[in-house]
């Protein structure tokens, strides 16, 4: 069953594709020498290049003193995992198709192609918007953010319920937090054969951990106000016996 919620006020792919660059622990990487898998390996420079720390004995090391012009084409893959345990915690996937060249020790990435598939399909995202675009500002803290509120306070999770759309909720046998970013909190609503996620946007923007707690209050705040729906009695009352 398909949720009918957009997702309003959503990060632009090019900014969604620097903060999965900026969390992501693992890099997969595809190129003439085959493909290898780097844990810890990779940082990004304020323009979008990603630098890589291979070991000497590595195929990508060989190919690229193997390749014309020393620049072997490639794709690297980036999950972007969800912090709290959830069905299908891959949120979205990014690949990036370019060249790779020796700096200072390191293999630097030169993005040619840029494309972010997230769970609503594939998006090529515009070179230059990824160029000048920046991660989330709350991305670093989303990991903490997410699994205190999934652990310590259920009971708020269950009052944004309140919030959603009852068609949304029918057979609902768990929901959890999913992502947060400066631009709202998603939801992710698990049913026993499917799932669907919901967005809840904030009034305004949140750039700082003191702005998301008061966006987080107004949402509460709304939830309290509203009726609890009625999908979700129906599964209260009958998961009561």
């Amino acid at each position: 069953m398909a949720d009918r919620h957009t997702w309003t006020a959503a990060p632009a792919a090019a900014e969604r594709a620097r903060s999965v660059l900026a969390t992501a622990w693992s890099c997969a990487v595809t190129a003439e020498g085959g493909r290898e898998e780097f844990v810890g390996a990779h940082t990004v420079t304020e323009e979008g290049q990603v630098l890589l720390d291979v070991p000497e004995d590595s195929a990508l090391v060989a190919a690229a003193i193997c390749a014309p012009r020393g620049e072997p084409s490639a794709v690297l893959e980036f999950a972007d995992v969800a912090p709290v345990s959830v069905r299908n915690r891959i949120r979205a996937r990014l690949w990036m198709a370019g060249w790779f060249a020796a700096e200072d020790g390191r293999l630097a990435f030169r993005p040619t192609r840029v494309v972010l598939r997230p769970t609503s399909g594939a998006v090529v995202v515009d070179l230059d918007e990824y160029t000048a675009a920046t991660p989330d500002p709350l991305v670093t803290a989303e990991f903490h953010l997410l699994t205190h509120l999934a652990e310590a306070h259920p009971d708020a999770v269950e009052r944004l319920t309140r919030l959603v759309d009852s068609s949304s909720l029918q057979g609902a046998v768990r929901v959890q937090p999913l992502a947060v970013d400066r631009h709202g909190l998603t939801l992710r609503i698990e049913r026993a054969r499917d799932h669907g996620d919901v967005r809840l946007p904030f009034h305004q923007p949140a750039d700082t951990l003191a702005q998301l707690t008061e966006r987080m209050h107004v949402l509460l705040a709304q939830a309290g106000a509203a009726a609890r729906p009625r999908a979700l009695q129906r599964q209260r009352t009958d998961g009561d016996g």
